[in-house]
């Protein structure tokens, strides 16, 4: 099949053929060599070349000091060898390295030396400089300095000042430094203090900015590391000037002068090879070439146009076939068939969006009864249709107060939309897992648990009570919807595999699921054999998070943020479950028995987990009854 180029990346392509045929020819005017040096030129151990220049070598073609061969920004001062880069107000910073391959200067504050260098200035980029800040190599460093603490702003006890004597000597008042990522925002406290400063630095490794080495001389190694700036931001005039093998100069104020060619003459935009029959046998030879690519572009995509016919159409027409016959074969199993015009006259034209994923977008719509439902319109298919039957397969087999209902489908063309009921509360993702030390959407322990022995019937049912054996392969909050009285319903079957009851081990294609909630063998053989029991793993992380997420001092527990959560609780099962009800004997027994269930289903090994039906039996059960799985597993 020919290659197939989005009408954007045609016009594009066209843009720049005849870009080339009509671009400004030299102007016929000469430049004194010495404006745009040939050689590169050294100072101390670093070697310069274009786009860099000597700061004293601005010259026109008349002598005056007004243009330079280079970019703007980037003129050398040799100061005693060590050579300077002067960034636009901010002053003179050591050039340590170049690396000409990916266009980064690595330069230093001269003044950053010490122990516990001083920093009295951010590090920022005029608009008269082409410099700038490569995000892959640059971290920053802030300072707040000279803070004084009184008349309602109270330092919080966890922030502790920069120490070191030569730094507090040379700034009045208490100073501190962070990482950028690790600046508290608690309370106002940086109103205190008369100055904020960012400095770029090296990326560094993570650092502990309360510990008392970091606070001393720590910062000051990073510092002193300097840090990199890129010139590979060039305007379209400069690139096509290069482009032509020529060099880019400026004048003083910036603006572009002209593009420096190898034979003397400099030219409005590019360079253009000069001969004896002067420069219009140049510009038809330009033309000629121009006006022949077109017609091959033109001829190109036509091609284009018929393989896309061709072969496009075909693959569509071949998959929308597949479909209609899964249909036919099943034609007393799957809901009611709607009409895309159908679809868009329930959805008023796709007015109000509930939420977006990787299979495509879902919008709130209404029959005209009043009913509310959800239409889950598909993104264009990559496969053979598979997570669409799968979806309507898997739902159309079930019915269970757990699962959510299918009314319909649309299947018109490109157009594939699955009509659910409507979730007035959304998905459990929205109710359980959110920063709750905002308040608003978080649920209670009993509902929580609730919530939890509903997904697990659901699961069972899924595993055992339908006429087909389906294992989800997907379950997380986000696919857990809960209506107006806040009953969970497992919903996107769209990764679901369909089996026959007698079967254990399931064959499928590749890892199919959402990092987090994977169980081991679904990724990797050497765990064992993908079954049903790849649901309960998912299940049991589930429930282990809503756990921790429900409890909102968890997060301030700097044990337990730095340690794999199930790891923690096995450790702590105990004054968790305490701290987690307040006191409450009924809710601790309840939360242990959602930690102690959850801890059993992620167990390695697939045989080491219960099934659903067990899973059930332990969450109505008594928790006396509950014991600990082993340790090993999170070895």
């Amino acid at each position: 099949m020919p290659l197939l180029l989005s009408p954007h990346h045609q016009l594009l392509l066209l843009f720049l053929l005849l870009a080339a045929a009509s671009h400004g020819v030299a102007s016929g005017a000469t430049y004194d060599s010495s404006m745009c040096l040939s050689e590169p030129f050294t100072c101390g151990a670093v070697s310069f070349s274009y786009p860099f220049y000597r700061s004293s070598d601005r010259k026109d073609v008349d002598g005056n000091e007004n243009s330079y061969c280079g970019y703007p920004g980037m003129g050398i001062v040799c100061d005693n060898d060590k050579p300077m880069l002067q960034l636009d107000g901010v002053g003179n910073y050591a050039v340590k390295s170049i690396d000409g391959t990916r266009a980064n200067v690595s330069i230093a504050d001269p003044e950053a030396v010490g122990s516990c260098p001083r920093v009295d200035h951010n590090v920022t980029f005029g608009p008269g400089t082409w410099l700038e800040f490569p995000n892959t190599t640059v971290d920053y460093l802030v300072f707040f300095l000279s803070c004084y603490f009184g008349a309602g702003l109270v330092k919080p006890a966890t922030l502790d000042p920069i120490t070191c004597s030569e730094f507090v000597s040379g700034v009045p008042g208490a100073s501190f430094v962070f990482p950028n990522e690790s600046v508290p925002a608690a309370g106002n406290w940086s109103q205190a203090c008369r100055q904020v400063i960012l400095v770029p630095v090296f990326k560094y490794g993570p650092v502990d900015p309360s510990n008392s080495t970091w606070r001393n001389t720590g910062y000051g190694d990073v510092l002193r590391q300097g840090f990199q700036v890129s010139w590979d931001n060039r305007p379209v005039s400069c690139t096509q000037c290069e482009e032509s093998n020529g060099r880019c100069a400026y004048k003083q104020t910036g603006e572009f002068h002209g593009c420096l060619c190898t034979n003397g003459q400099i030219g409005a935009r590019s360079c253009t090879t000069y001969n004896s029959t002067g420069q219009k046998k140049d510009r038809i030879k330009i033309y000629t070439i121009a006006g022949i690519s077109s017609i091959m572009l033109c001829l190109l995509l036509f091609a284009f146009w018929l393989g896309y016919k061709k072969y496009g159409r075909k693959k569509k027409s071949k998959e929308t076939a597949r479909i209609e016959s899964f249909l036919q074969k099943n034609g007393t199993i799957h809901p009611k068939r709607y009409t895309y015009a159908q679809v868009k006259r329930m959805t008023s034209s796709f007015a109000e969006k509930l939420g977006q994923g990787g299979f495509g977008a879902v919008y709130r719509g209404s029959f005209s009864d009043g009913r509310q439902i959800a239409v889950k319109m598909l993104k264009d298919y990559k496969t053979d249709g598979e997570d669409f039957i799968n979806e309507v397969a898997s739902i159309s087999r079930t019915s269970h107060v757990n699962i959510v209902t299918l009314i319909g489908f649309c299947l018109e063309g490109s157009k594939r939309a699955l009509i659910y009921d409507y979730m007035p509360n959304g998905s459990l993702e929205r109710y359980a897992f959110k920063d709750n030390s905002q308040g608003g959407n978080t649920l209670g322990w009993e509902k929580l648990f609730d919530i939890a022995v509903g997904i697990a019937r659901g699961l069972e049912y899924l595993h055992r009570g339908c006429n087909t054996r389906i294992v989800h392969f997907d379950i997380k909050p986000h696919n857990i919807l809960l209506d107006q009285d806040f009953c969970p319903k497992i919903s996107d079957f769209g990764l679901a595999k369909l089996c026959l009851n007698k079967e254990s081990a399931i064959s499928i294609g590749g890892a199919r699921g959402t990092i987090g909630y994977i169980a081991p063998e679904v990724y990797s053989k050497q765990f064992g054999v993908v079954s049903s029991k790849s649901d309960v793993y998912s299940y049991g992380m589930m429930v282990l998070e809503m756990v921790g997420a429900r409890d909102k001092n968890i997060s301030a527990n700097c044990e337990s943020s730095s340690q794999y959560f199930p790891q923690w609780i096995y450790e702590h099962l105990d004054e968790y479950c305490v701290s987690a009800s307040e006191i409450n004997g009924e809710i601790t027994e309840t939360v242990r028995k959602m930690i102690v269930v959850g801890l059993w289903c992620i167990q390695l090994s697939a045989t080491d987990r219960p099934t659903m039906t067990r899973v059930v039996e332990m969450l109505e059960g008594s928790t006396s009854v509950l014991e600990l799985p082993p340790k090993v597993l999170f070895s």
